[in-house]
C-alpha cells in the first residue's frame, strides 16, 4: 500500500472513531504554513519559512497523519490566497480550479482544494495533463486552430469535477484565518530579530 493511501484510510479511521462529520475536523489545534523555501505567490517574499502551531511531544503515527493533513489543508490555502489576491486585484473570478500533476492523484488533497478554495476542482482524466496542455499551446502557435479557446475545446478531453464539502466551509474559513495571520506574524518576529 502506498504510504499516502495509508496516512488517508488513517485518517478516515481518527474521524470515525472521533465520531467526525469529516476528516477535515481532525486538525482544529494543529496548523501549518507551509512555504519552507520561501513563498512565490502571492506575497513573493523568499525569507519566509514554514512554520507548525499545535505540536505535542507525541510521535507516533497518528500524529504524522494528522501533521500530513494538516500540510494538505495548508496547501490550499496557500491556493485559496492566491486566488483571492488575483481577484483582489481585479481579475475575473474562476469558476472552477483545475488540477494536474502527481498530487491530482490524491484524494484528499483534491477534496481539500476544493472545499477551501469553495469551487469545484476539475482532474483531467488524461494522465499526461501537462503534456496535453504543451501540445493544445503548440497547436495554436502552429497555426492549426484560430484561438486558444478553439484549440483547448478540440484537444483538452474530459475531467473529473469534485465539488466542495459543504459540511467543513466554516471550518476551513476559520483555519484559514489562522493561516494568514501565521505569516503576519512570521513577520513580527522577523521584525523583532532584525533590530537586535
Amino acid at each position: 500500500m502506498h504510504v499516502v493511501s495509508y496516512l488517508n484510510e488513517l485518517l478516515d479511521s481518527l474521524a470515525n472513531a472521533a465520531g467526525l462529520d469529516s476528516v477535515d475536523l481532525l486538525t482544529k489545534d494543529l496548523h501549518v504554513w507551509p512555504d519552507h523555501h520561501g513563498n512565490r505567490s502571492p506575497l513573493a517574499d523568499p525569507t519566509l519559512r514554514g512554520m507548525v502551531s499545535g505540536l505535542s511531544l507525541s510521535c507516533d503515527e497518528k500524529d504524522l497523519a494528522l501533521l500530513y493533513l494538516a500540510t494538505v489543508q495548508a496547501l490550499a490555502y496557500g491556493t485559496r490566497h492566491i486566488i483571492e489576491s488575483l481577484e483582489s486585484a481585479g481579475h475575473r473570478r474562476m469558476d472552477c480550479v483545475l488540477l494536474c500533476g502527481g498530487l491530482s492523484k490524491n484524494p484528499l488533497f483534491i477534496q481539500t482544494q476544493a472545499t477551501v478554495v469553495g469551487r469545484p476542482v476539475l482532474v483531467p482524466q488524461r494522465t499526461e495533463a501537462v503534456l496535453g496542455g504543451a501540445a493544445i499551446l503548440a497547436a495554436y502557435a502552429a497555426g492549426l486552430y484560430p484561438s486558444l479557446e478553439a484549440a483547448v475545446n478540440a484537444m483538452a478531453g474530459q475531467a473529473d469535477a469534485v465539488s466542495p464539502n459543504i459540511k467543513a466551509i466554516i471550518f476551513h474559513n476559520k483555519k484559514y484565518e489562522v493561516f494568514l495571520r501565521m505569516v503576519q506574524h512570521q513577520k513580527e518576529y522577523r521584525d523583532i530579530m532584525n533590530s537586535v
